[in-house]
């Protein structure tokens, strides 16, 4: 029984562990706050990392909000299709 204890002690641990973060997981989803911190670490991480990435996202991001299309340089515009 002596040779099972060190085994039983680090088992209780990480059931305790994964019990804790099941906890945490759970109290994030309710109040809603796991979305903003995640949106933040990531775009900074790609701020500082991927340069290129973030600067793409930010031009996608800016293209969706416009709300009429822009027209093209030779001053040409699609028009919907009838019908």
């Amino acid at each position: 029984m002596d040779a099972l204890l060190p085994y039983l002690v680090l088992l209780g641990y990480l059931a305790a562990a994964l019990g804790f973060f099941t906890w945490l997981a759970r109290l994030i989803r309710r109040r809603g706050t796991a979305g903003a911190g995640l949106a933040a670490a990531l775009a900074s991480y790609e701020e500082a990392f991927r340069v290129t990435s973030h600067e793409s996202h930010h031009e996608i991001r800016a293209q969706a909000e416009r709300k009429t299309p822009a027209d093209s340089p030779d001053g040409w515009r699609r028009r919907p299709r009838k019908g």
